[in-house]
């Protein structure tokens, strides 16, 4: 998030329409390439759904910016000054390395934060309280899981476990679904980021088209696999 906004900040400089840095915005927010890669440990089918979902809320808040944000502006891009670059290593492949040691070093401990509440999960949590809170036999579970990302979700890499722990257990794939969109959408290091550039009252707008798209998406995925 924090390498999309200056990017996003260089493209309004650069006159690109506010609709489109929406839709770029909105799906680099919920799923990056790293991200794409881990949630195949949940399965080709979580992992292609993510990439779909994440892509279709994209341009969901990107044709909503066109309809009702066409003649005035969105973002507040005017006092964003784009940081310099401090790379220094010229080399690309030492520079490949550095930055996948970097990635390595800040998601690790997330990861080993995620195996550890999948252990006590598993270990205190009765299997039948996430069959009846997010099964396929529930319609409202994916709004519950949408709900719980919200304080649950730190880091994507981290919550892969836990996920994988709850579809184990009977979490449905549309209630996995509304949980990797909501989370990633409102997890607090993101939600800091995108203030800056909307401001209050546009930024309340995107936590509700934020819960709105989980939700809704996580139901669309539960009637498509299991007919709910």
């Amino acid at each position: 998030m924090y390498g999309t906004i200056p990017i996003a900040a260089s493209f309004s400089k650069s006159g690109m329409r506010e609709d489109w840095i929406t839709a770029f915005m909105m799906s680099s927010i919920l799923l990056n390439p790293q991200l794409f890669f881990y949630s195949f440990a949940l399965g080709t089918e979580i992992a292609m759904l993510r990439l779909l979902v994440a892509f279709i809320c994209g341009c969901a808040g990107g044709l909503l910016i066109h309809i009702f944000f066409k003649q005035r502006s969105f973002y507040k891009f005017t006092d964003f000054d784009l940081p310099e670059n401090r790379d220094s290593e010229a080399n690309i492949v030492r520079r490949l390395l550095k930055y996948m040691g970097r990635n390595i070093r800040i998601t690790f401990p997330y990861f080993l934060l995620g195996v550890l509440l999948t252990a006590l999960y598993q270990r205190y949590v009765p299997s039948r309280w996430v069959t009846g809170l997010f099964g396929a036999n529930q319609g409202l579970g994916a709004l519950m899981a949408a709900a719980l990302g919200i304080p649950l979700y730190t880091c994507g890499g981290g919550t892969i476990p836990l996920i994988a722990a709850w579809l184990g257990e009977g979490m449905s794939k549309g209630s996995a679904t509304a949980f990797m969109i909501a989370g990633p959408a409102t997890k607090l290091t993101n939600l800091g980021a995108v203030k800056i550039v909307l401001g209050a009252k546009h930024f309340i707008l995107y936590l509700v088209f934020s819960i709105l798209m989980s939700t809704g998406a996580g139901m669309l995925v539960d009637l498509l696999f299991y007919g709910i």
